[in-house]
């Protein structure tokens, strides 16, 4: 018997996985429990919509971050902060402040966790940093520190 898990099941699939299973186990075990319901044409279409319409969003979410990807390729932020006389700035920029001016100057909204900031910023200067926008696309954002 042709079955639909409703939930990942050990030994059989994950969820929405189209199984083959015995009739016995299936009436026997995985209705009774709400693990799975009979393929019929009218949930297959179900999964197939749910299925498009997962891989339209991630596609969306993609566009998006190539968007956002092109317009951080000619943005610049500069942020100011104070300085001792060898350029050395008293304290750090952060992540957190990079995505604040990056959003006044540019309009461009990024999360502020998503910018990668291996070594912490404490002097005066140009840096460039990551910024992971989706898991295969990644920006590159400039970031002008001056006292």
């Amino acid at each position: 018997m042709k079955v639909v898990l409703l939930k990942d099941v050990k030994g059989q699939g994950k969820k929405d996985d189209v199984v083959n299973v015995s009739d016995g186990y299936a009436r026997n075990f995985l209705f009774p429990k709400g693990l799975a319901v009979e393929a019929g044409t009218q949930i297959m279409n179900e999964i197939k919509n749910r299925e498009s319409s997962r891989l339209h969003k991630i596609e969306l979410e993609k566009a998006a971050a190539n968007e956002i990807k092109s317009k951080l390729e000619n943005a610049v932020v500069k942020i100011t902060g104070k300085a001792g006389g060898d350029g050395r700035l008293y304290g750090s920029v952060t992540s957190s402040e990079i995505a604040d001016e990056l959003e006044k100057q540019h309009a461009i909204t990024v999360d502020r966790r998503k910018i990668v900031i291996a070594n912490p910023v404490k002097a005066v200067g140009t840096y460039e940093f990551d910024v992971k926008l989706y898991p295969e696309i990644t920006g590159k954002i400039k970031v002008v520190v001056s006292d």
